[in-house]
């Protein structure tokens, strides 16, 4: 077993695999995942559905930037501080909520692509 000189002392080198699971260690290359939304049934029903979800999600969030731009332009000409701040916020949150909706399949195929490179 090869080992780690240090001043004064030697300690092995254990690889982590080995040294918490044997039995896991040989087994890591055995269990594979692929995603494929057509090996179950209703897998293009979830598919559709999760588009119609961000669909709405789209809309509502669109609603809210609408809403929101609309109580900050009042709040600002009638000089109501609350009302700009509330509306502002709307603002930021509508766009912020967009961005998250649109960019979410992205962050999820990111990790996943992520872990899959662990071995």
């Amino acid at each position: 077993m090869p080992t780690i000189p240090f001043p004064g002392l030697r300690f092995p080198v254990v690889r982590a695999p080995e040294a918490v699971h044997p039995p896991a260690a040989r087994l890591a290359g055995v269990v594979t995942m692929s995603p494929d939304p057509s090996q179950l049934p209703g897998g293009q029903i979830l598919q559709n559905l999760m588009n119609g979800l961000q669909f709405w999600a789209l809309a509502l969030a669109l609603v809210g930037l609408v809403i929101g731009a609309a109580a900050w332009a009042l709040g600002s000409h009638g000089q109501n501080y609350q009302q700009t701040f509330v509306g502002r916020r709307a603002v930021l949150v509508s766009g912020l909520a967009a961005l998250l909706i649109g960019a979410g399949p992205g962050i999820v195929t990111f990790f996943y692509n992520a872990g899959s490179g662990v071995h």
